[in-house]
């Protein structure tokens, strides 16, 4: 599949990103840097969801701006992060970003890691 046809299968950034997740992130990044989702093969269930500090964009990410924080994901992750929301969670086991994947067809315990 082309860079063209996955546009225009995905008119819109796949991702969705809470306030918190935004603020939370946007620490994390500091000036020229970006944020980069993505999925990698592990994980208890197959495909892990991976975020990262990055400061190049690679020639098939598709970025989006959420306030001051971009967020890229590369062409491969795209279809497997349609329409999924990234929060931040505190909670007393601990702090940290949140998937709400509506693609995940099964997923781990820890919730880092799901099946498409």
């Amino acid at each position: 599949m082309s860079l063209n046809q996955v546009l225009k299968l995905n008119q819109e950034f796949p991702i969705l990103m809470t306030e918190k997740a935004i603020s939370m992130a946007k620490r994390a990044t500091g000036e020229d840097a970006f944020l980069r989702v993505s999925i990698k093969g592990g994980g208890c269930a197959g495909l892990k969801y991976n975020l990262d500090i990055d400061e190049q964009k690679l020639p098939y990410d598709i970025s989006c701006r959420f306030g001051d924080l971009e967020v890229a994901v590369d062409i491969f992750s795209l279809h497997y992060l349609a329409n999924t929301t990234i929060d931040y969670q505190e909670s007393l086991e601990g702090a940290g970003f949140k998937f709400d994947n509506p693609n995940a067809r099964k997923t781990c315990g820890c919730g880092s890691s799901f099946s498409g």
